[in-house]
């Protein structure tokens, strides 16, 4: 091999070994966000998955042996800086909809995936009722060992336009406290409402207790790393499997934050 071309071998060698470490500090640890999964899901309606649709993205986390965490070890992996297994992904819902007992669960459940579901306190119904988790159905998930419950508020109150301080604290801490209450264990993660907060909601949730909070449509400007503003990436109708995979491959949201200010 002449000079030239070991000297274009080496350059080209080097371009991508640089390219490969630039891109592995684009790796953000996909956190997943669902609403509600239902077999009236309609495309127009970004917080809705068919219950057909939650199963094969389910079966096909499994079958490529994806590492499916708890949100609180993801948590942890994030706090820590420390090296994330291949294929590491948590999976969350927001808002505590009924059908998220009647058809999420049992598919989660048959193939031993973790999940958390962030509810609405005040929203909780006492018995069975439309839409609405039930104190006895978050129970039994809760049991499980494999659904873990946090708090989205006491009335899904949008944070940063909550004037008063006591109604932030009465938000965010009396949340908490019920939840533990009700349940008999500590609740170590928030949601924000709508995923929006200021600097001040930020450190209400920390001061409350919580150990993560997850948010929503942040940008660059916000950093990877912290806890309390963690990322997450929306499953909705139209995302097919190849969306999916892309959405939960760890670079989805890098890249996007590039368009987001």
């Amino acid at each position: 091999m002449s000079k030239i071309k070991k000297l274009i071998v080496v350059f080209f060698l080097a371009i991508t070994v640089a390219f490969l470490i630039w891109l592995r500090g684009q790796y953000i640890l996909p956190i997943v966000m669902y609403h509600s999964v239902t077999p009236e899901a309609r495309v127009e309606n970004r917080l809705q998955v068919s219950d057909t649709l939650f199963k094969r993205q389910m079966e096909f986390l499994k079958s490529h042996h994806y590492n499916v965490v708890s949100l609180e070890d993801a948590g942890r992996m994030i706090k820590e800086h420390g090296k994330v297994p291949a294929k590491t992904i948590a999976i969350t819902f927001d808002d505590g909809y009924e059908d998220n007992y009647i058809y999420a669960y049992p598919v989660l459940k048959k193939l031993k995936i973790p999940a958390t579901i962030f509810v609405i306190v005040n929203r909780i119904k006492v018995g069975p009722g439309k839409d609405i988790l039930s104190w006895d159905q978050i129970k039994e998930m809760q049991a499980s060992g494999l659904i873990t419950f946090g708090s989205h508020t006491l009335d899904h109150a949008y944070l940063p336009e909550v004037k008063s301080e006591e109604e932030l604290r009465r938000q965010i801490f009396e949340s908490k406290k019920t939840l533990e209450e009700k349940l008999g264990v500590p609740i170590n993660t928030f949601c924000y409402p709508a995923g929006r907060f200021d600097a001040h909601v930020r450190d209400l949730v920390a001061q409350a207790g919580y150990k993560l909070a997850v948010a929503t449509g942040l940008g660059k400007r916000f950093s990877n790393q912290d806890v309390y503003l963690i990322k997450r990436v929306r499953i909705s109708e139209t995302d097919n499997l190849f969306d999916f995979w892309v959405k939960t491959s760890g670079y989805y949201n890098s890249f996007r934050n590039h368009n987001t200010r």
